[in-house]
């Protein structure tokens, strides 16, 4: 393997991917959750940095060609690990990131089985656009639980209905319940409206790639 700067960024993101998960046993939130989304974040502007400058400077690799989907492969499927063992199992989180998990796993094994013709399924443009939609839905999901964490420590000992109060305006918001709650919910939702958007999209490509699949399927 030749260790051009694209490769060296590609790796990068290869480990960070586990480092992702590492954040929430080492660290308790919501440094964690800060941690895991500027991990999160800073890999995945490297997928799109690694192969502009390979295409820009003439060092497309075989090596890079190969590590590349399984970088993102395994950022998406470790994130939404995380992602989902955090979170309360709301079946409008669990069935986007189960059709996801599934599609990943599935073009994987076609991937395997076909060998020497896996070439058959290269990157669509459709794909890189359910790619983008995942990690910035991921990135948006580990900002509601930053945002969801200071809400909870702020309302920590205080009362429900001056909490309510608080949240209507009646009492001063010296704490900012107000900008976190709204915070946790623009997130929370904007994540999980593109987290459905990359699930249609996910469905959509691994219908595309077993399509083009089946000829090589066949029996003789």
């Amino acid at each position: 393997m030749t260790w051009t700067i694209p490769n060296i960024l590609t790796v990068a993101r290869l480990l960070a991917a586990p480092g992702v998960a590492v954040m929430f046993l080492y660290f308790t939130r919501p440094y964690a959750d800060w941690f895991a989304l500027l991990l999160f974040t800073l890999a995945a502007a490297t997928d799109w940095f690694d192969g502009y400058l390979a295409r820009a400077w003439g060092q497309e690799s075989k090596m890079g060609a190969m590590l590349d989907p399984i970088a993102d492969k395994a950022m998406v499927v470790i994130a939404l690990m995380v992602i989902v063992g955090y979170s309360s199992m709301s079946p409008w989180l669990v069935l986007p990131a189960t059709v996801i998990l599934f599609r990943e796993v599935f073009v994987s094994g076609l991937r395997e089985f076909l060998g020497d013709t896996a070439g058959t399924l290269k990157v669509t443009k459709l794909a890189k656009w359910k790619t983008t939609s995942q990690m910035v839905a991921i990135a948006l999901l580990f900002a509601q639980g930053v945002f969801e964490h200071y809400f909870g420590m702020s309302v920590i000992g205080m009362n429900d209905e001056i909490v309510a109060q608080i949240l209507r305006g009646e009492l001063p918001d010296d704490l900012g319940l107000i900008w976190k709650l709204q915070g946790m919910a623009w997130a929370g939702n904007a994540g999980l409206v593109l987290l459905w958007v990359a699930a249609v999209l996910t469905f959509l490509t691994g219908v595309d790639y077993f399509n083009k699949a089946r000829p090589h399927l066949k029996d003789n």
